[in-house]
């Protein structure tokens, strides 16, 4: 073999992208950089804000997460159906990232430095007193309501621009063959941003407590402004790079193109007709039990482990900074997993064998992490902090990190781009009405279904440590039905992929399955 053929080869390992792909792909790699950096700096501070905030803790977000995120993830996706039966797809984009970017920018300069008169401290006193101590996590809410809005628009960052957005967007210009060469190098740009927004996190942090600017007389809301500046800054990146993509051709107008469908025909959604299609469609089915299992069983150990946080770093500028070492970790992690491991692991292997890791990842590390809880507080606990040096408190939030970042590196490597390229064999129609509803409000309801779990256990034992032993045994209900989708989902997304490569044998270049045809496929 040759130097220039073993040169070649190498190329192919770590960038299979052709030189024809570079006008699209490299600038959907940047726009997913930045949507990704804004997510990661956005999950730190919205984990400070309402953890630390006055009579607050980790027993908020349960409550966030079921009478707040859930509501508003079913407005949004009303809203996202509504402006898409009314405008075309990229004025869609603009409207709802430039919504999101403008409330940042008002907590940053109005909502947070006013947060002492806006918040209902009295009321939430007189509320608390009345109401049982579980319910102190709802009280929370309602008294520190501008930092609840603030993570309620954090949280669905995530799930309206990089999930609904822009992988929507990703799997309509892009097909199947195409993915397992691009999906993997994108989320590579994803955890390189991870590592970039956790080192911001500690620099903020460090800069904000040293009051540099004259605004506000709070350091944690110096961090508060040059976080939310940032997150402003990137939007605007997102949206210049996503219009260059327009005017050179290579958006929305081409991309049904890539499947062989009719670029002009015109998608009308609703709600109840997004949820038929789940429905009556067990491919969907079982890509939406999918996507509540992974969010319901992240959300169970999340909530244990940022409790263990909050005892440890009460001040919201160390938490912040905390967090930002987690994130730095997860991406680096993230990133040499991607770049030497998934992407081949992906192009090599069967969809159901790697759509399993992230299950089998978050099954092994939470039996670590819950184990280690349920005997800290025993000899065995006890001698492994003594031997180690440091107290029951720090170890339990760093297996919680440990556990919480090889899950998460699991989800940006390989759990994400399955799970995309699940969408792409569909016809456009499921595709759009299938994607609205699995991630605009399936997510959501996984993580609500987690967060009702606790609101039950915190009513009836009192805090989040005393449900440590009943969270595992969900959990480990939970992966089994996570585990039992993505066997099933992978024979039938083996199945269509299959039948649409014998159609592109077949048929001309350019042809496509029939609307019923494809549908039918998806049928039991």
């Amino acid at each position: 073999m040759s130097f220039a053929q073993l040169l070649c080869g190498f190329r192919s390992f770590l960038w299979p992208v052709h030189k024809g792909e570079y006008r699209r792909f490299v600038p959907m790699l940047i726009i997913y950089f930045f949507i990704c950096f804004n997510y990661n700096l956005l999950r730190g501070a919205k984990d400070a804000l309402v953890v630390t905030a006055p009579s607050s803790g980790a027993e908020i977000i349960p409550f966030l997460k079921v009478w707040a995120i859930l509501p508003m993830a079913i407005l949004m996706t009303y809203i996202f159906t509504r402006l898409s039966n009314r405008f075309e797809r990229e004025r869609v984009f603009y409207v709802i990232i430039g919504g999101f970017l403008t409330f940042f920018l008002l907590f940053a300069t109005v909502l947070y430095p006013l947060r002492d008169v806006l918040h209902p401290h009295e009321t939430a006193d007189k509320l608390q007193a009345f109401l049982p101590a579980g319910c102190g996590g709802f009280v929370a809410i309602l008294r520190n309501w501008t930092y609840s809005a603030f993570y309620i628009m954090s949280e669905l960052w995530s799930t309206m621009i990089m999930t609904v957005l822009f992988w929507g967007f990703a799997n309509e210009v892009t097909n199947v063959k195409e993915a397992k060469r691009f999906y993997a190098l994108v989320l590579i740009g994803g955890n390189v941003a991870g590592c970039l927004a956790g080192q911001m996190l500690v620099f903020i942090s460090q800069l904000g407590s040293k009051l540099i600017l004259p605004f506000g007389d709070d350091p944690w809301g110096q961090s508060i402004l040059f976080l939310n500046v940032l997150v402003v800054v990137a939007g605007f990146g997102i949206i210049f790079l996503f219009r260059w993509l327009h005017v050179h051709g290579l958006g929305y107008r081409d991309g049904t193109a890539v499947h062989g469908e009719n670029a002009q025909e015109k998608v009308r959604m609703s709600m109840r007709k997004n949820f038929s299609y789940i429905w009556k469609s067990k491919y969907l089915f079982y890509m939406a039990i999918i996507v509540v299992g992974y969010n319901i069983a992240i959300n169970l150990t999340e909530v244990i482990w940022k409790d263990q946080m909050k005892h440890l770093y009460p001040n919201p500028n160390d938490y912040n900074a905390y967090m930002g070492q987690v994130l730095r970790a997860m991406g680096v992690v993230s990133s040499i997993v991607s770049i030497i491991i998934s992407g081949n692991v992906i192009r090599r292997l069967s969809w159901t064998c790697t759509a399993l890791i992230p299950a089998v990842i978050v099954l092994v590390t939470g039996i670590g992490f819950f184990s280690f809880l349920l005997l800290k507080d025993h000899s065995i606990g006890g001698m492994v902090s003594t031997f180690l040096g440091v107290t029951p408190l720090a170890l339990s939030v760093f297996f919680g990190s440990l556990q919480n970042c090889l899950s998460r590196a699991s989800k940006y490597t390989f759990y994400d781009a399955t799970k995309e390229m699940a969408f792409i064999p569909l016809s456009r129609e499921c595709r759009l009405k299938g994607k609205a509803a699995i991630d605009g409000v399936g997510s959501r309801l996984g993580k609500s279904g987690g967060a009702i779990m606790y609101q039950c256990l915190i009513m009836m034992l009192g805090s989040v440590s005393l449900c440590t032993p009943y969270v595992a045994v969900i959990l480990a209900f939970v992966i089994a039905g996570w585990i039992y989708a993505v066997k099933r989902l992978g024979k039938q997304f083996q199945a269509l992929t299959a039948q649409q490569e014998t159609v592109t044998i077949l048929e001309p270049v350019g042809a496509a399955m029939s609307e019923p045809a494809l549908n039918g496929a998806i049928q039991s």
